[in-house]
């Protein structure tokens, strides 16, 4: 390809019929989402699963990895890999469960805690960059709209 096609390519806009669609704009909305926070949590040397489980943990209590994987939506094999991690890090513990000695009951630790509220900083940053356009009363309207959706998409039917 030669420079002038891509010059002409880089200017071309964007067709209006795929400028309103909102999948393609909730789409290319997730994609910028996505970066800032992977960007954001590997400053950490951590990721989603790994944050997600730390918030379940510290909002919940104590759960079992199946209640973890149902609560979070994270596979249950990918839930393992993630505790055996944070585990490694001292960000949580496991224990058997008293009342069924083949279940692990997870726990997050003090370190863990104070690992989840310096992600919450890091995260708050990434929203804000991710939403640097929008006033804080359009932030909240869009949380808002974005919640209805998922809601209306996640409730039984």
């Amino acid at each position: 390809m030669g420079n002038l096609d891509r010059v002409e390519r880089a200017q071309d806009p964007i067709p209006h019929r795929l400028r309103g669609l909102p999948s393609r704009l909730i789409n290319g909305v997730a994609m910028s989402a996505n970066r800032l926070v992977d960007q954001a949590l590997g400053g950490a040397g951590l990721r989603r699963y790994h944050y997600s489980l730390l918030a379940a943990l510290e909002e919940f209590g104590p759960a079992s990895q199946a209640a973890l994987g149902r609560r979070t939506g994270i596979d249950r094999s990918d839930i393992v890999a993630t505790v055996n991690e944070l585990a490694g890090r001292g960000l949580v513990e496991r224990s058997p469960d008293p009342d069924d000695r083949r279940r692990n009951v997870i726990t997050v630790t003090a370190a863990g805690a104070r690992q989840l509220e310096e992600l919450d900083g890091l995260l708050a940053e990434a929203q804000d960059a991710l939403l640097a356009a929008l006033t804080a009363g359009e932030r909240e309207q869009l949380v808002g709209l974005l919640t209805r959706v998922i809601d209306h998409h996640t409730a039984p039917h």
